[in-house]
């Protein structure tokens, strides 16, 4: 698995996240009506909004790696644009000290979609998608919900020092709870990840990362008791 460099900067990304957008967002609705706009605004929306500055994890380099990982686990979705979309708008709405962001990116991607020209069908299943993320449960029948899901968590298997990137980078985020509230709302989280029968919900996704996570996640909890 090869995401997105953490030292890549934003403006590195901006060229491919945004012909990937148009690309996607053709696929989605297919035949281009006269009145459907011009999908390039709305990326410079959502590529603003995924580079706020409370955000230190969840900016535009999440958006490039879950894409990715979207590409990697691509045979396993039945829908693939609308997976794409969900990538896209699933943290779109980001505040670390409120608890509705998946709830208002899939308000925001009700709002989106329809203007675009995509059709009420897929906006609804995007949203579902969006939704989808608050749990990272989805059921065993959906396909889409399970790819984008380990596309999202795929973070959880990097290597040693992409892990520790990630961890460090979700502190920053969450910088204004004083340390011994993070260590105990941070220990909870690794140990509800951990109890889990599968964090992993695709065959692919299931092989390739479930072990690295688990031992990662064990690892961070270790350093976190200690």
């Amino acid at each position: 698995m090869t995401p997105v460099s953490r030292t890549a900067r934003t403006t590195d990304l901006a060229p491919e996240l945004r012909r990937r957008w148009a690309m996607t967002v053709a696929e989605a609705r297919g035949t281009k009506g006269a009145e459907d706009p011009d999908p390039d605004p709305y990326a410079d929306n959502l590529l603003a909004r995924w580079d706020e500055p409370q955000r230190r994890y969840h900016t535009s380099h999440h958006l490039a790696d879950v894409l990715h990982h979207i590409d990697e686990l691509a045979d396993c979705a039945l829908d693939l644009a609308t997976v794409q979309l969900a990538a896209w708008f699933h943290d779109a709405v980001y505040r670390p000290d409120r608890s509705e962001n998946e709830e208002r990116s899939a308000s925001l991607a009700e709002r989106a979609l329809p203007e675009l020209g995509v059709d009420a069908a897929r906006t609804a299943e995007v949203a579902r998608l969006v939704r989808l993320t608050i749990t990272h449960d989805p059921a065993p029948e959906d396909l889409d919900g399970a790819v984008l899901c380990d596309a999202d968590l795929a973070v959880l298997a990097g290597s040693p020092e992409g892990y520790a990137a990630y961890a460090a980078a979700v502190r920053e985020e969450y910088s204004f709870v004083p340390d011994p509230d993070f260590l105990v709302g941070r220990s909870a989280v690794l140990r509800q990840l951990l109890s889990l029968p599968r964090l992993f919900r695709t065959p692919l996704a299931y092989d390739w990362w479930e072990h690295i996570a688990r031992r990662n996640l064990a690892t961070e909890l270790d350093l976190l008791s200690g």
